[in-house]
């Protein structure tokens, strides 16, 4: 796969010359934006035809298949995506955080004021919930997705939700500030081309045995589709492994950040299994220069309906948020919170 970088004042009489020139140097052209080319042939021929052609910024042979997802000459290294009044990708470490599941308003209220006062950026909250079994709670649909419409309405805070079918998109769309599209979705295409229509911004989460390279082929169905607000996710994958639930491969996120221009958070929860792990991991993740976390916190973990194992107790919350700032320095950023980096007692 060649991909051509064009500056983005090209002008189109330019741009028509460019892909005149460019059309029977290889096959398959395809003009994904006016910026933006692709075809299969010889970089060296095709970088040669346009040598002296001014509004060409690269010409660039890909290791894989996701022109669009690709961190390219031209390109920043990370585009922001906007979540509320926050961004991820932007200076700022970003911290999602919430219940694994709606279980009602009192439960769902309760803990959304606890992640506002804690200083998080974001709510997450699950309406629909892929269940391993068909037996376990499996959310309250779409009365989920107006208690999730409310809390966002008293705390401010913007909302991030699953969708797990293609036949809920549209109502998730209009609910919420972003969709998450689970591991257990990562390769669902009907999914992923669908929430490609959407400009609803999209947490793409990896699968649980994905390899980097699939992940970035399904953030490319997304953006072929004309979503350009794309966040990846590691969530942790299936290894031999059984002393957690799941290995945080948190090489990833360096190999991801030296692939793609997509801003990268980390699930510290789902990896975890157990709250005890979380904050180790989520500090880890701030460290190794992840964009933010998502993390699962509840008001009470022990009677949760789902996951209540890894949830943190919000009470925790505020400590997480100030340990955070020590670990964000190491990479050479912040939280929005901004707290003092001064030594937390006992730690």
């Amino acid at each position: 796969m060649i991909v051509i970088m064009l500056s983005e004042a090209c002008a189109p009489v330019d741009r028509r010359r460019i892909i005149d020139l460019v059309q029977f140097a290889g096959t398959g052209l395809r003009v994904h934006t006016p910026a933006l080319l692709s075809l299969s042939g010889n970089r060296d021929e095709i970088a040669a035809l346009l040598a002296d052609e001014p509004c060409v910024l690269d010409v660039a042979k890909l290791p894989a298949a996701y022109p669009r997802s690709a961190r390219l000459a031209g390109r920043p290294a990370v585009t922001p995506v906007p979540l509320g009044s926050a961004e991820i990708g932007g200076p700022s470490f970003t911290v999602i955080a919430g219940p694994c599941s709606v279980e009602n308003r009192s439960q769902l209220l309760t803990i959304a004021s606890a992640v506002r006062a804690s200083g998080a950026d974001a709510l997450r909250a699950g309406a629909f919930k892929p269940r391993t079994s068909p037996y376990s709670f499996h959310g309250l649909g779409v009365p989920g997705l107006r208690l999730i419409a409310e809390a966002r309405e008293l705390t401010g805070l913007p909302v991030v939700t699953e969708v797990v079918d293609v036949r809920d998109l549209d109502v998730v769309a209009e609910s919420v500030d972003m969709i998450q599209i689970g591991a257990r979705n990562m390769q669902n295409y009907t999914l992923l081309r669908e929430a490609g229509r959407t400009r609803v911004p999209v947490l793409l989460k990896r699968g649980l045995a994905a390899t980097v390279d699939e992940l970035l082929l399904a953030s490319e169905y997304l953006l072929d589709g004309g979503n350009t607000q794309v966040v990846l996710c590691e969530r942790g994958i299936r290894t031999f492994e059984t002393s957690y639930r799941f290995t945080l491969d948190l090489a990833a996120v360096t190999v991801l950040k030296e692939r793609t221009h997509l801003p990268v958070i980390v699930d510290p929860s789902h990896a975890a299994g157990a709250r005890g792990r979380v904050v180790p991991l989520a500090l880890a993740a701030a460290a190794v220069g992840a964009d933010g976390i998502i993390v699962e916190s509840h008001h009470d973990p022990a009677s949760a309906l789902c996951d209540g194992a890894q949830a943190l107790p919000v009470e925790e919350l505020p400590d997480l948020m100030r340990r955070l700032e020590h670990a964000c320095a190491a990479a050479g950023r912040t939280t929005r919170t901004g707290a003092p980096l001064t030594a937390t007692p006992g730690r």
